[in-house]
């Protein structure tokens, strides 16, 4: 594998403390991301285990990214220039609007009590393999440790920083022609190892959406990427290639000597014909949009068996799903031989349903909306719920947002209750150098990850999702979050709080979380995610 060299890396790093300072809330506060800049040497990175990692962007463009009066990849012409945050009212005329920008790993040291970090590096790992991520798509870069807990893995694009509209481009060879916009980049599953070793393997999964996540199986049978993301772009009936695009997807790793960044690598073995191992008709639905059904955002390899959750979008059912018999990883996705199943007790209804009643067994998932999802035992499962995206002081939060945490027995999975204390729903943060009128405010929460204690207790860190007046609320400046919970309480404990580990600065926005890889993993350690 290629290994990092000792070139100076031109992002911002600090040895600074994350400060804990008491707020009348009660939280840990920190200080912003773009404090104390600094040039950091490359060589100087290396994953130290039991830290905390954490995927974030900057955006990049300037006032001459864009420009008033253009005509934009996805349609309309532009009424803003590159200037951030003003660039993103842009969406407002093309649906199809976003800029790339790099992707920065930043590495954390929680403190003993887990109510603060202290942020020890940064990576810019754009500058070292071309992949960039989308401004400002909020569900890409998600992090995921390998099966082996020795590899950590996350996806973006094989494109170069401040291009338009990138997130929505085809693939090659899966081109929707109705798609409004005509350019194809690949995208990219990113492979990092803790010895500072990348691996970089460009796929055409995802053409006129995006990849979300990717896990990578090296520990119980072959090396295979389980990925997850969305397709389409275009308008009416999505074509077979497209439809077969989405969902989950399942790729091999590039061999290493190989590797040309930015260079058509081919499907690099992912799978086609998926996409029909679920459908809505396995609920007794009328058949869906093709290919909806399967908007996936969230993963998880827990005891060898993929899981897998959907929470966005006016189709299908937003809940969390089995992919494949228990502990089996499936080493293809064909509609005959790989079982997809919403979990036993969590919601059954379609998203767009008007069922409220949380005791029936098709209530409506327009009030849930899972996004990351975390196991700390076969019976245990916390999972992160984004929101409505419509939270505000003056409208109440929505019910399920924040961290919920679900237990199993006798076959059927329980809601016990949703912690949401000291997340502040619907209120509004300041955020230096943005305008007032467009502060964000914490909605839910997106990708999380946690840790088991020896007390007995489980600590969840987690990146939250925001509201705002933003043309675009996944430009928001978010935070980093944590919160320590019993594992054993099955009723809402008074005295569990979330605490601000970081909090995002202007134009910059937090995405996965995960702990380090290490050559050792140990699952009695508490660090391993699957």
């Amino acid at each position: 594998m290629t290994l990092w060299t000792s070139k100076k890396l031109s992002v911002r790093a600090s040895l600074r403390p994350v400060l804990a300072c008491a707020a009348s809330s009660g939280m840990a506060l920190a200080v912003g991301l773009g404090a104390g800049a600094s040039q950091a040497d490359e060589s100087s990175f290396s994953f130290v285990p039991g830290s905390l990692i954490v995927s974030s962007s900057i955006y990049t463009g300037t006032a001459a990214t864009v420009a008033v009066g253009q005509t934009l990849p996805g349609g309309g012409v532009a009424i803003a220039n590159g200037t951030y945050p003003n660039v993103f009212a842009n969406n407002t005329v093309d649906g199809s609007f976003g800029v790339t920008s790099p992707i920065i790993l930043r590495q954390y040291s929680l403190s003993h009590d887990n109510r603060s970090a202290f942020l020890v590096n940064t990576l810019n790992v754009t500058e070292r393999t071309g992949v960039s991520t989308s401004f400002s798509s909020k569900s890409e870069l998600a992090l995921n440790l390998s099966t082996s807990g020795s590899a950590l893995t996350f996806m973006g694009y094989n494109a170069p920083i401040n291009t338009l509209d990138v997130s929505n481009s085809n693939t090659p060879s899966h081109v929707d022609p109705t798609n409004p916009v005509a350019a194809s980049y690949q995208r990219a599953i990113i492979q990092l190892n803790g010895f500072r070793s990348a691996l970089v393997t460009p796929v055409n999964t995802y053409s006129g959406n995006n990849g979300r996540a990717a896990i990578l199986n090296d520990l119980y049978g072959p090396n295979l990427y389980y990925t997850v993301g969305n397709a389409g772009n275009g308008s009416g009936t999505q074509p077979t290639i497209i439809v077969n695009n989405t969902g989950v997807q399942i790729a091999k790793p590039k061999t290493p000597d190989t590797i040309v960044v930015g260079t058509p690598q081919g499907t690099q073995g992912a799978s086609t014909g998926f996409q029909y191992g679920y459908s809505v008709t396995q609920n007794g639905y009328a058949a869906d949009k093709s290919g909806k059904d399967d908007n996936f955002r969230g993963e998880k390899i827990f005891h060898n068996t993929l899981y897998v959750t959907k929470g966005s979008g006016s189709n299908g059912v937003d809940t969390v799903y089995q992919v494949g018999a228990s502990g089996v990883l499936p080493t293809e996705l064909t509609a005959a031989s790989t079982l997809f199943a919403i979990l036993p007790g969590f919601p059954t209804g379609l998203a767009k349903s008007i069922v409220t009643d949380p005791t029936s067994p098709k209530f409506a998932t327009t009030n849930f909306h899972p996004f990351g999802i975390w196991f700390a035992n076969a019976t245990t499962l916390y999972v992160a719920d984004e929101g409505d995206g419509v939270n505000t002081a003056a409208n109440a939060a929505s019910p399920n947002a924040g961290l919920e945490k679900w237990t199993l027995s006798a076959g059927t999975w329980h809601l016990d209750y949703t912690l949401q204390k000291g997340l502040d729903l619907g209120a509004q943060y300041s955020v230096a150098g943005l305008p007032s009128t467009l502060n964000p405010a914490t909605d839910g929460l997106r990708n999380i990850t946690g840790k088991v204690n020896r007390d007995g207790t489980v600590t969840i860190v987690a990146v939250t999702s925001t509201i705002s007046a933003s043309g675009d609320q996944g430009a928001d400046p978010n935070r980093l979050v944590a919160i320590t919970d019993r594992l054993a309480a099955t009723s809402l404990p008074a005295d569990e709080q979330f605490h601000v580990l970081d909090t995002a600065n202007f134009a910059q926005v937090l995405r996965g979380v995960a702990f380090a890889p290490s050559e050792d993993q140990d699952d009695s350690r508490g660090y391993r995610d699957n």
